[in-house]
């Protein structure tokens, strides 16, 4: 069960995880270790699953975002199991969504441009075999965080 405190922890983590124990504690009103108690409990418990680096997409050429909506009339084990085995080999893919609704699977990929995207699909179909792909390319990215809302936390 998480605690304001840990609420605030997690908080201060989403938005800079290289910040210091010393830091938070401070910002979230303990001393360090007992700051640095809760932080390894939440590691342990899975809350925190790891801590990464955010990197700027267009100083890395990254600049296309594509979203793929793929409907299949494959719905079996062994189909989806290739099917998740030919995207996690392919790093452009950063999201891959089962949905609900007429759009089997979402794929979010970044690419430097189309002809970009263009590679990536046909590595795609190299590996596996799709009947109904539609692509849609975002214009503006509008918002785009990896913060998660804390308010529903127990």
């Amino acid at each position: 069960m998480l605690d304001r405190i840990d609420c605030k922890i997690l908080n201060l983590l989403q938005e800079d995880a290289g910040l210091p124990v010393a830091t938070i504690a401070e910002r979230v009103g303990l001393t360090s270790t007992p700051c640095w108690r809760r932080i390894q409990k939440l590691e342990e418990a899975g809350v925190i699953r790891r801590r990464v680096a955010l990197l700027d997409r267009e100083k890395l050429n990254l600049g296309a975002t594509v979203f793929v909506a793929v409907r299949t009339n494959q719905h079996n084990m062994a189909w989806y199991e290739r099917f998740a085995r030919a995207v996690e080999e392919i790093e452009e893919i950063v999201g891959f969504y089962r949905m609900s609704g007429d759009v089997d699977y979402l794929l979010h990929i970044v690419v430097p441009d189309i002809a970009g995207y263009d590679r990536v699909y046909k590595r795609l179909i190299a590996k596996i075999e799709l009947s109904d792909v539609s692509s849609t390319f975002a214009m503006e990215v509008i918002k785009q965080t990896t913060r998660l809302p804390l308010a529903y936390a127990d």
